[in-house]
């Protein structure tokens, strides 16, 4: 990968960022402090047919030629095994057909980010099915900057309730499924963000991406994965298969 030769302090780079990894899809442009556009659609199918036009809308209304992108970021997961893997397909072939540099965004931190005011932990679940949940906790240092404090995990809502200690805001499609647990495990310690903010959004993913861009941390497009935290049904079925055999 080329190095970045844009001075940020004289014109910020531009990012199109995409979260694909769960029912409400999004796309956005951010540069430096802003978010020129962005668009998602809340549905319970996949985007694969809705993610290239939607990118296409965004750059012709804000009149973005693909020369003028400096990179491109991809939420990595975890969430939808199928969500992610046309995600990142998808932004895998742009990198590779433009040459621009990809930046993958785990989900969580982008979730997590869009709480940096909360003076408490932040604690975001996606709802990993098998009744569990994809978490991690985060706190915002003194810089207002959301530092992840544990591993990504995918736990029992049960289990994760025990290991919550303190009065902890809980964002993410998790509480649809689990809130009601939660409550009663942790009663007042359980602070749930509005349902509006349940979904990791494209501008959160492009805004934390701007960081690794500066670091020139670039995924290689030929051989980077998803996030996925948990192995996939197929992974579990073949290795069952492989240990009866």
């Amino acid at each position: 990968m080329a190095p970045v030769t844009k001075d940020p302090a004289q014109e910020p780079p531009l990012i199109l960022a995409v979260e694909n990894s769960g029912m409400c899809g999004s796309i956005a442009l951010v540069s430096g402090s802003h978010c020129i556009a962005e668009q998602s659609l809340l549905s319970k199918l996949t985007h694969s047919k809705r993610l290239l036009v939607t990118l296409d809308r965004i750059m012709a209304e804000c009149q973005v030629t693909w020369e003028a992108i400096d990179a491109i970021a991809i939420s990595l997961g975890p969430g939808s095994f199928t969500g992610l893997r046309i995600g990142l397909s998808t932004v895998k072939g742009l990198a590779l057909a433009t040459s621009i540099p990809l930046i993958g965004v785990p989900t969580l931190d982008g979730l997590a980010s869009q709480f940096s005011y909360a003076a408490m932990p932040v604690c975001p679940i996606l709802d990993a099915r098998k009744n569990e949940v994809y978490t991690a906790l985060y706190q915002t240092d003194e810089n207002g900057s959301m530092q992840r404090l544990s591993d990504y995990l995918v736990i029992p809502a049960a289990e994760l309730a025990a290991q919550i200690t303190e009065p902890t805001v809980f964002a993410g499609d998790g509480i649809s499924v689990y809130g009601d647990l939660l409550r009663e495990k942790l009663g007042d310690h359980a602070i749930f963000a509005p349902e509006q903010l349940y979904f990791a959004k494209a501008s959160s993913i492009g805004f934390l991406a701007l960081s690794r861009w500066h670091k020139q941390e670039f995924l290689d497009p030929a051989g980077c994965t998803p996030l996925y935290v948990r192995a996939s049904d197929a992974e579990l079925n073949l290795l069952r298969k492989t240990a009866l055999s």
